[in-house]
């Protein structure tokens, strides 16, 4: 029996997608903006660094993927791509940063 989802166990799931161009995954690039639970729709609003990310659609796809994977069958994943506001790399968590040597 798949668990409850929670914000919490969705984000730990989201960590296996990685971006392919910077080998870090969505959730310490800091991509992922909004993460909610509405019922059995699971709302997800994230960015990409740059609206021309050639990698978006296959991104997009994993999240996808990952949510549908780790979700009970009842529930929907609904992502929101957005672009306000502009991702910058104050998103990213300290790993990440450091790992960049920021």
């Amino acid at each position: 029996m798949t668990p409850t989802p929670t914000p919490e166990r969705l984000r730990e799931a989201l960590r296996k997608v990685i971006d392919p161009e910077n080998g870090i995954n969505i959730v310490d690039l800091g991509l992922i903006y909004d993460l909610s639970i509405e019922g059995e729709r699971v709302c997800v609003s994230l960015t990409m660094t740059s609206p021309a990310c050639p990698m978006g659609d296959m991104i997009m796809e994993d999240v996808e993927r990952v949510l549908c994977a780790v979700l009970p069958p009842a529930y929907q994943p609904e992502l929101q791509l957005v672009w306000e506001p502009p991702w910058g790399p104050e998103r990213m968590s300290d790993a990440a940063r450091e790992r960049f040597g920021w």
